[in-house]
């Protein structure tokens, strides 16, 4: 049986080849990678900086996606939102480090439960248990990009829809003292626990007439959340389900919002 050093010893090869093939070719495109640790895989997409300075640290922008994008492809996970980090010219004013991973089918990005009554969907969130494994190598990567001073700490980002977006609500309640801001389209989470990361500026966008994830497990946190920090924001859509993934990444002022915060400043 290979030993769990050796694992290891495969996880932070892999990690340094896939940088190293990232950072070889152009910057500015999508490539693929993996993080092993453990004897874990986790796929994941990543986007350096135009002009990538080695010598430079740079923003970090973490992407979680639906459960509709799991898989083992690579690719289901680009499906919604990378177009916004493609854009040229959001490439030219928000160069950062973007990181897609995929999470593979048979779990999420959390533990969460959900039952169905006659009129909604009921959601629990425990989180007495550790984290699922893929959210642990996700969190592992993140930690790597630290280590090796790839990025800018104080400057880190998750964003995530729906499975993602709970999931993003978790790692900050998680790891909270990990990202400077977040972005939270069609998600929610156990209100409870918005005290662990009240400093965290987060703008939640959610479809008034979303059946899948019911709007209330974003307000209900937002509102715990924004007598707490004033730079908290609350976007409905008026009359939008589940699938507002087209307008939410259509705000145009999205990067700006989210690279204005920082957490020596929060």
């Amino acid at each position: 049986m290979i030993n769990k050093s050796i694992y290891k010893g495969i996880a932070v090869f892999i990690f340094f080849m896939g940088a190293i093939t990232c950072v070889a070719q152009k910057g500015g495109t999508f490539q693929k990678s993996l993080f092993v640790q453990d004897g874990d895989t986790l796929k994941y997409q990543i986007m350096y900086p135009i002009n990538y300075d080695e010598s430079k640290q740079y923003p970090l922008i973490l992407f979680l996606h639906g459960a509709g994008e799991r898989g083992n492809d690579n690719e289901r996970q680009m499906k919604l939102g990378s177009h916004i980090f493609r854009d040229k010219e959001n490439q030219k004013d928000y160069p950062a480090i973007v990181l897609f991973p995929q999470c593979s089918k048979d779990v999420m990005w959390t533990n969460r439960r959900k039952f169905k009554k006659p009129d909604r969907m009921v959601f629990e969130f425990p989180v007495s248990a550790p984290a699922p494994r893929p959210s642990q190598l996700v969190n592992a990567l993140v930690e790597q990009f630290v280590a090796n001073k790839k990025v800018n700490a104080d400057r880190m980002y998750v964003m995530g829809i729906s499975m993602g977006g709970i999931g993003a609500l978790e790692y900050l309640y998680r790891w909270s003292d990990k990202y400077a801001a977040a972005y939270i389209v069609c998600g929610g989470h156990n209100d409870d626990l918005a005290r662990y990361y009240a400093n965290v500026p987060i703008w939640f966008a959610h479809g008034d007439k979303d059946q899948v994830v019911p709007i209330d497990y974003s307000r209900s946190v937002y509102e715990k959340l924004s007598p707490l920090n004033q730079n908290t924001r609350f976007k409905i859509y008026p009359g939008m389900g589940h699938s507002i993934w087209t307008p939410a990444f259509e705000e145009k002022d999205l990067l700006y919002w989210l690279f204005q915060f920082s957490k020596s400043v929060n």
